[in-house]
Protein backbone atom coordinates (compact mmCIF):
# COMPACT_ATOMS: atom_id res chain seq x y z
CA UNK A 1 0.00 0.00 0.00
CA UNK A 2 1.71 3.68 -0.29
CA UNK A 3 1.65 6.09 1.88
CA UNK A 4 -0.39 8.25 -0.39
CA UNK A 5 -3.03 6.10 -0.25
CA UNK A 6 -3.09 5.24 3.91
CA UNK A 7 -2.68 9.23 3.95
CA UNK A 8 -5.89 9.39 2.03
CA UNK A 9 -7.68 6.67 3.83
CA UNK A 10 -7.07 8.38 7.18
CA UNK A 11 -8.33 11.76 5.64
CA UNK A 12 -11.43 10.10 4.35
CA UNK A 13 -12.31 8.40 7.49
CA UNK A 14 -11.94 11.66 9.60
CA UNK A 15 -14.06 13.40 7.57
CA UNK A 16 -16.56 11.10 7.80
CA UNK A 17 -16.11 10.81 11.38
CA UNK A 18 -16.67 14.66 11.03
CA UNK A 19 -19.48 14.24 9.28
CA UNK A 20 -21.25 11.86 11.32
CA UNK A 21 -20.54 14.08 14.27
CA UNK A 22 -22.29 17.15 13.06
CA UNK A 23 -25.75 14.91 11.85
CA UNK A 24 -26.01 12.76 15.47
CA UNK A 25 -24.65 14.88 18.11
CA UNK A 26 -27.29 17.39 17.98
CA UNK A 27 -25.49 20.75 19.89
CA UNK A 28 -28.83 21.74 22.07
CA UNK A 29 -27.89 18.52 24.10
CA UNK A 30 -25.51 17.78 25.90
CA UNK A 31 -23.29 14.43 26.17
CA UNK A 32 -20.99 11.89 27.78
CA UNK A 33 -18.45 9.98 26.40
CA UNK A 34 -16.59 6.74 27.52
CA UNK A 35 -13.24 5.55 26.13
CA UNK A 36 -12.66 1.70 25.46
CA UNK A 37 -9.51 0.71 24.31
CA UNK A 38 -7.35 -2.53 23.95
CA UNK A 39 -3.57 -3.04 23.02
CA UNK A 40 -1.30 -5.79 22.39
CA UNK A 41 1.48 -5.14 24.78
CA UNK A 42 4.02 -7.30 22.69
CA UNK A 43 5.59 -9.64 25.38
CA UNK A 44 5.61 -7.57 28.68
CA UNK A 45 7.46 -9.78 30.32
CA UNK A 46 9.94 -9.08 33.50
CA UNK A 47 13.51 -10.75 33.80
CA UNK A 48 11.57 -13.88 36.06
CA UNK A 49 11.38 -16.72 35.05
CA UNK A 50 7.92 -18.03 37.22
CA UNK A 51 8.88 -21.50 38.21
CA UNK A 52 4.77 -22.37 38.08
CA UNK A 53 4.37 -21.32 34.44
CA UNK A 54 6.08 -22.71 31.59
CA UNK A 55 9.45 -21.31 30.41
CA UNK A 56 9.07 -21.38 26.70
CA UNK A 57 9.10 -18.00 26.17
CA UNK A 58 9.98 -16.77 29.62
CA UNK A 59 13.81 -18.23 29.15
CA UNK A 60 13.56 -15.02 25.94
CA UNK A 61 13.23 -12.56 28.99
CA UNK A 62 16.47 -13.08 30.97
CA UNK A 63 19.96 -11.22 31.54
CA UNK A 64 21.27 -14.51 30.06
CA UNK A 65 18.83 -15.27 26.98
CA UNK A 66 20.32 -14.50 23.46
CA UNK A 67 17.76 -11.26 24.20
CA UNK A 68 19.64 -10.23 26.78
CA UNK A 69 16.50 -8.94 28.45
CA UNK A 70 17.50 -7.17 32.12
CA UNK A 71 16.06 -4.77 34.26
CA UNK A 72 16.98 -1.78 32.06
CA UNK A 73 15.30 -2.90 29.12
CA UNK A 74 12.40 -4.26 30.94
CA UNK A 75 12.03 -0.28 32.65
CA UNK A 76 12.08 1.05 29.40
CA UNK A 77 9.55 -1.15 27.82
CA UNK A 78 7.12 0.24 31.20
CA UNK A 79 7.54 3.59 30.52
CA UNK A 80 7.07 3.36 26.58
CA UNK A 81 3.72 1.05 27.41
CA UNK A 82 2.63 4.24 29.95
CA UNK A 83 3.33 6.42 27.45
CA UNK A 84 1.02 5.19 24.96
CA UNK A 85 -1.62 3.96 27.07
CA UNK A 86 -1.90 7.41 28.69
CA UNK A 87 -2.73 8.88 25.44
CA UNK A 88 -5.22 6.08 23.76
CA UNK A 89 -8.70 7.90 23.23
CA UNK A 90 -7.37 11.55 24.89
CA UNK A 91 -9.60 14.28 24.03
CA UNK A 92 -11.05 17.31 24.96
CA UNK A 93 -14.52 15.32 25.71
CA UNK A 94 -12.41 12.14 27.13
CA UNK A 95 -9.30 13.64 29.21
CA UNK A 96 -8.83 10.91 31.00
CA UNK A 97 -8.69 8.35 28.02
CA UNK A 98 -9.54 4.42 27.92
CA UNK A 99 -11.61 4.02 31.03
CA UNK A 100 -11.16 0.62 30.56
CA UNK A 101 -8.53 -1.35 28.65
CA UNK A 102 -8.09 -4.44 27.63
CA UNK A 103 -4.02 -5.65 26.84
CA UNK A 104 -2.84 -9.20 26.01
CA UNK A 105 1.15 -10.48 25.96
CA UNK A 106 1.49 -10.08 29.27
CA UNK A 107 3.75 -12.30 31.75
CA UNK A 108 1.21 -12.29 34.69
CA UNK A 109 -0.31 -9.80 37.76
CA UNK A 110 2.88 -8.50 38.25
CA UNK A 111 4.21 -6.63 35.45
CA UNK A 112 0.50 -5.12 35.14
CA UNK A 113 0.91 -3.68 38.67
CA UNK A 114 4.57 -2.39 37.82
CA UNK A 115 2.39 -0.72 34.63
CA UNK A 116 -0.57 0.76 36.39
CA UNK A 117 2.23 2.11 38.93
CA UNK A 118 4.13 3.90 36.49
CA UNK A 119 4.37 8.18 36.88
CA UNK A 120 2.60 8.60 33.60
CA UNK A 121 -0.31 6.24 34.65
CA UNK A 122 -0.84 6.66 38.13
CA UNK A 123 -3.19 9.62 38.03
CA UNK A 124 -5.51 6.91 36.08
CA UNK A 125 -5.91 4.80 39.40
CA UNK A 126 -6.28 2.24 37.24
CA UNK A 127 -7.20 -1.18 38.81
CA UNK A 128 -6.56 -4.88 37.68
CA UNK A 129 -8.41 -7.40 36.64
CA UNK A 130 -6.24 -10.89 36.14
CA UNK A 131 -6.49 -14.40 35.95
CA UNK A 132 -3.45 -16.62 34.55
CA UNK A 133 -3.85 -18.79 31.16
CA UNK A 134 -2.59 -22.41 29.96
CA UNK A 135 -1.05 -20.97 27.29
CA UNK A 136 2.63 -22.90 26.56
CA UNK A 137 3.55 -19.44 25.74
CA UNK A 138 3.12 -18.18 29.38
CA UNK A 139 1.30 -15.27 28.56
CA UNK A 140 -2.29 -13.61 29.32
CA UNK A 141 -4.68 -11.21 28.63
CA UNK A 142 -5.83 -8.74 31.25
CA UNK A 143 -8.46 -5.92 31.75
CA UNK A 144 -7.16 -2.47 33.16
CA UNK A 145 -10.13 0.31 34.31
CA UNK A 146 -10.43 3.49 36.11
CA UNK A 147 -12.92 3.37 39.09
CA UNK A 148 -14.01 6.27 38.62
CA UNK A 149 -15.57 5.26 35.58
CA UNK A 150 -16.23 1.72 36.20
CA UNK A 151 -17.14 -0.66 38.66
CA UNK A 152 -16.26 -4.32 38.13
CA UNK A 153 -19.40 -6.67 39.25
CA UNK A 154 -18.01 -9.64 38.57
CA UNK A 155 -15.57 -11.28 36.55
CA UNK A 156 -14.16 -15.09 35.04
CA UNK A 157 -12.41 -17.06 32.31
CA UNK A 158 -13.70 -19.48 30.09
CA UNK A 159 -10.76 -21.58 28.60
CA UNK A 160 -10.68 -22.82 24.86
CA UNK A 161 -10.16 -26.27 23.99
CA UNK A 162 -9.60 -28.88 20.91
CA UNK A 163 -11.19 -32.18 20.12
CA UNK A 164 -8.82 -34.92 20.68
CA UNK A 165 -6.17 -32.38 21.95
CA UNK A 166 -5.77 -32.63 25.45
CA UNK A 167 -1.52 -31.46 24.75
CA UNK A 168 -2.89 -27.71 23.48
CA UNK A 169 -3.44 -24.79 25.32
CA UNK A 170 -4.19 -21.59 24.70
CA UNK A 171 -4.77 -17.92 26.57
CA UNK A 172 -8.25 -18.03 28.53
CA UNK A 173 -10.92 -15.19 27.13
CA UNK A 174 -11.77 -13.01 30.29
CA UNK A 175 -15.45 -11.59 30.87
CA UNK A 176 -15.43 -8.55 32.74
CA UNK A 177 -18.77 -7.60 33.55
CA UNK A 178 -19.39 -3.77 35.71
CA UNK A 179 -21.14 -0.54 34.92
CA UNK A 180 -19.64 2.40 33.25
CA UNK A 181 -20.99 5.47 34.76
CA UNK A 182 -23.82 3.33 36.46
CA UNK A 183 -24.64 1.15 33.21
CA UNK A 184 -24.27 -2.04 32.91
CA UNK A 185 -21.53 -3.37 30.42
CA UNK A 186 -19.76 -6.47 29.56
CA UNK A 187 -15.95 -6.68 28.54
CA UNK A 188 -14.48 -9.88 26.90
CA UNK A 189 -10.74 -10.09 26.21
CA UNK A 190 -9.06 -12.58 23.88
CA UNK A 191 -6.06 -13.16 21.97
CA UNK A 192 -6.92 -16.13 19.82
CA UNK A 193 -4.70 -18.49 18.52
CA UNK A 194 -1.65 -17.28 16.12
CA UNK A 195 -1.10 -18.28 12.62
CA UNK A 196 2.00 -20.33 13.54
CA UNK A 197 1.86 -23.35 10.93
CA UNK A 198 0.35 -21.42 8.14
CA UNK A 199 -3.11 -19.11 7.86
CA UNK A 200 -5.58 -21.72 6.38
CA UNK A 201 -3.73 -25.10 8.60
CA UNK A 202 -4.32 -22.81 12.05
CA UNK A 203 -7.85 -21.33 10.87
CA UNK A 204 -9.72 -24.23 12.64
CA UNK A 205 -8.07 -22.89 15.92
CA UNK A 206 -9.42 -19.64 15.64
CA UNK A 207 -12.84 -20.08 14.74
CA UNK A 208 -13.12 -22.61 17.54
CA UNK A 209 -12.27 -19.17 19.49
CA UNK A 210 -14.89 -17.21 17.45
CA UNK A 211 -17.28 -19.86 18.63
CA UNK A 212 -16.37 -19.84 22.62
CA UNK A 213 -16.66 -15.55 22.32
CA UNK A 214 -20.08 -15.89 20.63
CA UNK A 215 -21.11 -18.54 22.96
CA UNK A 216 -20.40 -16.49 25.63
CA UNK A 217 -21.93 -13.39 24.21
CA UNK A 218 -25.35 -15.59 22.96
CA UNK A 219 -25.36 -16.61 27.10
CA UNK A 220 -25.00 -12.39 28.09
CA UNK A 221 -27.82 -11.93 25.35
CA UNK A 222 -30.38 -15.14 26.01
CA UNK A 223 -30.48 -13.34 30.02
CA UNK A 224 -30.51 -9.81 28.69
CA UNK A 225 -31.34 -9.49 24.44
CA UNK A 226 -30.44 -6.17 25.25
CA UNK A 227 -26.94 -6.25 26.76
CA UNK A 228 -24.15 -4.34 25.92
CA UNK A 229 -21.15 -6.80 25.60
CA UNK A 230 -18.43 -5.75 23.50
CA UNK A 231 -15.48 -8.64 22.25
CA UNK A 232 -11.71 -7.34 22.24
CA UNK A 233 -8.72 -8.35 21.70
CA UNK A 234 -5.86 -9.37 19.25
CA UNK A 235 -7.94 -12.04 17.13
CA UNK A 236 -4.73 -13.03 14.87
CA UNK A 237 -7.63 -12.79 11.82
CA UNK A 238 -8.91 -10.00 10.20
CA UNK A 239 -12.40 -8.60 10.21
CA UNK A 240 -13.45 -10.40 6.72
CA UNK A 241 -11.72 -14.00 8.14
CA UNK A 242 -14.15 -17.25 8.92
CA UNK A 243 -13.29 -17.13 12.33
CA UNK A 244 -14.53 -13.11 12.98
CA UNK A 245 -17.26 -13.19 10.22
CA UNK A 246 -18.58 -15.97 10.38
CA UNK A 247 -18.05 -17.92 13.39
CA UNK A 248 -19.31 -14.39 15.68
CA UNK A 249 -21.91 -13.65 12.97
CA UNK A 250 -20.39 -10.17 12.47
CA UNK A 251 -21.02 -7.43 10.13
CA UNK A 252 -19.40 -3.99 9.00
CA UNK A 253 -22.30 -2.54 8.17
CA UNK A 254 -24.79 -1.72 11.19
CA UNK A 255 -28.39 -1.53 8.70
CA UNK A 256 -27.63 -5.53 7.38
CA UNK A 257 -27.75 -6.38 11.20
CA UNK A 258 -30.01 -8.85 11.62
CA UNK A 259 -31.18 -10.62 14.89
CA UNK A 260 -28.40 -12.31 16.91
CA UNK A 261 -25.49 -10.22 14.40
CA UNK A 262 -22.46 -8.46 16.04
CA UNK A 263 -21.54 -5.21 14.51
CA UNK A 264 -17.94 -4.99 14.25
CA UNK A 265 -16.64 -1.09 13.12
CA UNK A 266 -13.12 -2.28 12.41
CA UNK A 267 -13.96 -3.84 8.98
CA UNK A 268 -14.80 -0.76 7.57
CA UNK A 269 -11.31 0.85 9.02
CA UNK A 270 -9.47 -2.86 7.57
CA UNK A 271 -11.36 -2.28 4.19
CA UNK A 272 -10.06 1.61 3.87
CA UNK A 273 -6.48 -0.28 3.94
CA UNK A 274 -6.28 1.02 8.21
CA UNK A 275 -3.80 -1.93 9.71
CA UNK A 276 -2.71 -2.75 12.88
CA UNK A 277 0.18 -4.71 12.56
CA UNK A 278 2.32 -5.16 9.73
CA UNK A 279 3.17 -8.76 7.83
CA UNK A 280 4.98 -9.15 4.25
CA UNK A 281 4.64 -5.75 3.38
CA UNK A 282 0.99 -5.88 3.73
CA UNK A 283 -1.51 -4.35 6.63
CA UNK A 284 -3.63 -6.69 8.85
CA UNK A 285 -6.07 -5.42 11.32
CA UNK A 286 -6.10 -8.54 13.85
CA UNK A 287 -6.80 -5.62 16.77
CA UNK A 288 -10.74 -5.70 16.65
CA UNK A 289 -13.99 -4.52 18.80
CA UNK A 290 -16.83 -6.45 17.77
CA UNK A 291 -19.81 -5.07 19.89
CA UNK A 292 -24.06 -6.60 19.91
CA UNK A 293 -26.74 -4.45 18.75
CA UNK A 294 -27.64 -3.53 22.53
CA UNK A 295 -24.85 -0.75 21.90
CA UNK A 296 -26.23 0.16 19.16
CA UNK A 297 -28.39 3.49 19.05
CA UNK A 298 -31.13 2.80 16.68
CA UNK A 299 -33.22 5.96 16.54
CA UNK A 300 -30.00 8.16 17.00
CA UNK A 301 -31.32 9.10 20.45
CA UNK A 302 -28.49 8.08 22.21
CA UNK A 303 -30.44 7.85 25.63
CA UNK A 304 -27.81 5.05 26.63
CA UNK A 305 -24.17 4.29 25.74
CA UNK A 306 -23.81 4.00 22.12
CA UNK A 307 -21.32 2.97 19.35
CA UNK A 308 -20.26 6.07 18.10
CA UNK A 309 -16.86 5.32 16.66
CA UNK A 310 -13.64 3.22 16.16
CA UNK A 311 -9.83 4.10 15.51
CA UNK A 312 -6.60 2.63 15.59
CA UNK A 313 -4.26 4.80 17.17
CA UNK A 314 -1.46 4.62 15.04
CA UNK A 315 0.44 7.89 15.86
CA UNK A 316 3.92 8.87 14.12
CA UNK A 317 5.55 8.21 17.38
CA UNK A 318 4.50 4.35 17.56
CA UNK A 319 5.77 4.10 13.93
CA UNK A 320 8.96 3.34 12.11
CA UNK A 321 10.05 6.60 10.48
CA UNK A 322 12.52 4.95 7.64
CA UNK A 323 13.95 1.74 6.09
CA UNK A 324 11.61 -1.37 4.80
CA UNK A 325 9.42 -1.01 7.83
CA UNK A 326 8.88 2.65 7.46
CA UNK A 327 5.18 3.23 8.33
CA UNK A 328 4.51 -0.14 10.55
CA UNK A 329 4.47 -0.23 13.99
CA UNK A 330 7.96 0.43 15.93
CA UNK A 331 8.23 -2.66 17.99
CA UNK A 332 10.76 -3.72 20.98
CA UNK A 333 13.32 -5.98 19.09
CA UNK A 334 14.10 -6.18 15.06
CA UNK A 335 15.72 -9.37 14.12
CA UNK A 336 16.56 -9.87 17.47
CA UNK A 337 18.36 -6.65 18.28
CA UNK A 338 16.59 -4.44 20.88
CA UNK A 339 15.56 -1.00 19.20
CA UNK A 340 13.43 0.42 22.78
CA UNK A 341 10.10 1.07 20.74
CA UNK A 342 6.48 0.16 21.14
CA UNK A 343 4.87 -2.99 20.05
CA UNK A 344 4.46 -4.72 16.92
CA UNK A 345 0.71 -3.79 16.94
CA UNK A 346 -0.95 -0.09 17.04
CA UNK A 347 -3.80 0.16 19.67
CA UNK A 348 -7.69 0.10 19.09
CA UNK A 349 -10.34 2.33 20.38
CA UNK A 350 -14.15 3.02 20.42
CA UNK A 351 -16.21 5.99 21.57
CA UNK A 352 -19.41 4.89 23.63
CA UNK A 353 -22.03 8.49 23.22
CA UNK A 354 -25.32 8.99 25.42
CA UNK A 355 -26.86 12.18 26.56
CA UNK A 356 -26.25 13.50 30.10
CA UNK A 357 -29.22 13.36 32.39
CA UNK A 358 -30.84 16.58 32.33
Amino acid sequence: MSLLRYTFSTLLLLFCFTTLKAQILNPDRSYEVACVGFYNLENLFDTIVDPDTNKILQEDFTPKSSKQWNSKKYFSKLNNMADVISKIGVSKSVPDGAAVLGVCEIENKSVLDDLVAHEKLKNKNYQIVHYDSPDKRGIDVGFLYQPKYFKVTSSKTYTLTLPDRDDWFTRDQLLVSGELNGEKMHFIVCHWPSRRGGQKASSHKRIAAGELAKSIVDSLTKENPLAKVLVMGDLNDDPVDPSVREAMNSVGKIKKMKEGDMFNPMESLFKLGIGTLGYNDAWNLFDQMVITSGLISKDNSFNTYSYFTAKVFNNSFLKNSSGRFEGFPFRTYSYGKFINGYSDHFPVYLYLVKQKSR
